[in-house]
């Protein structure tokens, strides 16, 4: 007799569509069910809670012997009502007597059940209420919740949404963008609208480009994958600019909310307080990431500032704002999409002239303090920060442009961020800022004009153009005798020494930094005197006067250590060791540019770095090691060539780099000197510094997805797959049983964090050339 099927018990719809991607956060979900009574999955409208639940309700079946039960809380208006809705969805026969509340908990009591409350945010109150009565008179039911915000009771285990996983477009390759939960998506519901719908070469930069405009929420992808009835995915692509208008045509089948995604995202702005609606539409002026300072200062208004922090905090318990911890440092940013209806509601306000200027002053004050500080332990911070700022800076940058009489608020906060750029490397970012800002402004002798002028000249310098150097520096220097200021003129005799340095006229080069170094000593901050002191001992010790670079470098060297300074340390290193090997010192020359080298590399400074692996170049090859002074080369070349900026910015120091080339090819040949150099190419940072030092190099660490993850029987598996074959036919070209070539299928899917076989067949592709275990 065959045994008797029980019938599934409860309420969960069958899936219309596909279940693609989150198998990280299915399993992450079971598991909190598994040691919690009540979960919520929180996140912003559109991100994909509700099939989550559902899959992980789903999969949680056979754990509930009472059944899994969906309620759907999204049309309902009123907190009251919620026993009821239950109770009905429940089956529960209607009672004329008694307490609704009370009739449920004891119909639960002594059941085995799994609660799916779908929808809460809008009567969270009542339902955080109920659940903690229930939970505490229920032993054996468990609850889960789907809300833009968590119940806030105890007990609950809280698994925050994130959107599916997007590419970034400039990297993207066709083979490799079916492994983004976001591609995929969009390709299955684009497939399901216009039937043969598929990657090409032509299209799948566009496609790549609207996931990762739409942040990956499935909602908006999902809209923009229908409108491919009508419209190519470039056409869409283009459209975005107004994506609130583009992405209106959902299915009818969804709650209304649903069907558009401006529905979806007024939906989470009625649920906010008016200061959540203030302070949402205020953050919007934005660009990038912000940190709460930032919020404070600008986008305060009529709150208190001492109010802030807890509207900040609600935003993210309502998935408005996302909180991003890296080291001891919060930051917070909006999704693209949350951003752009911020500032429609801050348009309509009226209040986004005012706020896009604070938020220009809160940065420049920032930059100025930062340059200010520059020349002290805090340096390190402020590098961190200014990186974290980018976007955020240029936005002010911006603004300085295209306003009227702002630009000489650009050119202070350009002129500050020299230390920052020269450290970083960004030489033609900064030259195309203050290109931009001194053209549009009045050309009055102003300072700002004036330190802009330096900064450009000595950027323009270093990045080979000296032409563009000397014509800046014969303007500053007119500006700087009419303004009359001697640190002003001063500034531009420095200059003027940087430049001669560059055209290779020592004398002249140290007559001018003398000079400037004098009046630098009177006048000048922290950070000119530094200056002063790096280009007397650079261009002293370029002359072969060593007792004079050494008196330079040591004052500089000690005046850096003193206020725990670490970018113009490592180059004061770097020109002693310069001196020393021109002196024939080469350990002691060998010793003072790997200090500078760990400097440098604590500190990320890659010019510094770049120029202190050429110089350990030449001491290797007159220790002759020719090997490994070829692989240095290529270490330095490709450092040179990643931040736009020659591997020997001094014309008196490119002999010696040809030199030292000529005498490692002749060394061992020109074969083995391309080698070695491109190996050097071929090297990350981290590793060339490492070759520096002659430290044993680690292999990298493997990605979640690297092939190393897989067996050998794995991989030949992902090989079948790749090549199309079904698991039957795997399993008969392995000559093992179906069910074990579908469990070594689930167990790749796994490992890679994948959900498709296409995703394992594009990823194979990708990874076809890397060794096999």
């Amino acid at each position: 007799m065959p045994p008797v099927v029980k019938d599934t018990v409860g309420n969960l719809p069958h899936e219309l569509t596909s279940f693609v991607g989150r198998r990280r956060e299915v399993t992450e979900a079971r598991r909190l069910l598994s040691v919690s009574r009540l979960v919520t999955l929180s996140g912003i409208g559109g991100v994909g809670k509700t099939r989550l639940a559902l899959r992980v309700a789903a999969d949680s079946r056979r754990a509930f012997d009472d059944g899994v039960w969906l309620v759907s809380l999204g049309e309902l208006d009123e907190g009251a009502r919620l026993v009821d809705v239950i109770s009905a969805t429940l089956r529960l026969q209607e009672q004329r007597t008694g307490n609704p509340e009370k009739l449920l908990t004891e119909f639960l009591s002594s059941r085995r059940l799994l609660l799916v409350l779908d929808n809460c945010e809008h009567v969270i109150a009542a339902v955080a209420a109920l659940s903690e009565k229930l939970l505490r008179s229920c032993p054996e039911l468990r609850i889960l919740t789907t809300s833009r915000e968590p119940l806030g009771i105890g007990g609950e285990a809280v698994l925050r949404v994130p959107p599916l996983t997007v590419p970034e477009p400039e990297r993207a390759s066709l083979q490799g963008l079916p492994q983004y939960e976001a591609v995929t998506l969009f390709v299955e519901r684009a497939a399901a609208a216009i039937p043969g719908f598929e990657l090409t070469e032509d299209n799948h930069v566009a496609v790549a480009r609207i996931c990762r405009q739409l942040d990956g929420l499935p909602l908006a992808i999902e809209l923009a994958a229908v409108r491919l009835r009508v419209m190519s995915a470039e056409q869409i692509l283009q459209r975005l600019t107004d994506r609130y208008r583009l992405l209106t045509v959902g299915s009818r089948g969804a709650p209304s909310r649903q069907q558009t995604l401006r529905l979806s995202i007024d939906w989470s702005y009625d649920l906010c307080t008016a200061r959540e609606q203030a302070l949402w539409a205020r953050l919007s002026v934005f660009a990038g990431g912000f940190e709460l300072d930032a919020v404070e200062g600008i986008c305060a208004g009529d709150i208190p500032v001492e109010d802030v922090l807890d509207v900040v905090a609600s935003l993210i318990d309502k998935s408005i704002l996302i909180r991003e911890e890296s080291g001891t440092t919060v930051r917070y940013r909006l999704l693209e999409t949350v951003r752009q209806y911020g500032r429609e509601r801050l348009l309509e306000t009226g209040e986004i002239v005012e706020l896009r200027r604070q938020h220009r002053d809160w940065y420049e004050k920032l930059v100025v303090q930062a340059e200010a500080e520059w020349i002290s332990p805090l340096q390190v911070m402020w590098i961190k920060r200014l990186d974290a700022e980018k976007l955020n800076v240029r936005a002010a940058l911006h603004l300085c442009l295209t306003e009227a009489d702002e630009v000489e608020s650009g050119l202070r906060i350009a002129a500050a961020l020299y230390p920052y750029w020269r450290s970083r490397g960004m030489l033609r970012e900064g030259r195309r800022w203050l290109d931009q800002l001194l053209a549009r402004h009045g050309g009055d002798p102003s300072r700002e004009r004036i330190e802009a002028l330096y900064v450009d000249s000595v950027l323009a310098g270093m990045h080979g153009d000296w032409e563009a150097a000397q014509n800046l520096v014969e303007e500053g220097e007119d500006l700087a005798a009419r303004n009359g200021d001697a640190l002003m003129r001063a500034l531009m005799v420095h200059a003027a020494g940087c430049c001669a340095l560059f055209f290779g006229d020592l004398p002249s080069a140290r007559t001018r930094m003398e000079e400037s170094l004098v009046v630098f000593r009177e006048k000048g901050n922290l950070l000119q005197l530094v200056w002063g002191l790096f280009g007397a001992a650079l261009v002293s010790g370029m002359q072969g006067e060593t007792t004079t670079a050494k008196m330079y470098g040591t004052e500089l060297s000690d005046l850096t250590e003193a206020h725990g300074e670490s970018v113009y340390r490592g180059w004061s290193l770097w020109a002693a060791g310069v001196a020393a090997w021109q002196c024939g010192q080469l350990e002691l020359a060998e010793d003072y540019v790997k200090q500078g080298l760990r400097l440098s590399h604590l500190v990320d400074d890659r010019i510094s770095a770049c120029s202190a692996l050429e110089v350990l170049a030449w001491v290797a090859v007159s220790r002759d090691r020719p090997q490994h002074a070829a692989e240095l080369l290529g270490a330095a070349a490709a450092i040179a060539q990643a931040v736009g900026n020659p591997s020997t910015v001094y014309p008196n120091l490119l002999v010696h780099h040809t030199a030292c080339e000529r005498s490692v090819r002749k060394a061992i040949g020109d074969r083995s000197f391309e080698t070695a150099f491109q190996r050097g190419v071929n090297t990350r940072f981290d590793e060339a510094v490492a070759c520096a030092f002659e430290e044993q190099r680690r292999e990298p660490i493997s990605a979640p997805d690297s092939s190393t993850n897989l067996t050998r029987r794995e991989w030949q598996v992902a090989e079948l797959v790749a090549d199309g074959l079904t698991n039957k036919a795997i399993a008969a070209r392995l000559v093992i049983s179906q069910r074990t070539a579908q469990g070594h299928v689930e167990h790749i899917l796994a490992k890679l964090g994948f959900n498709s076989r296409s995703q394992i067949a594009a990823w194979t592709v990708e990874h076809a050339q890397a060794k096999q275990p």
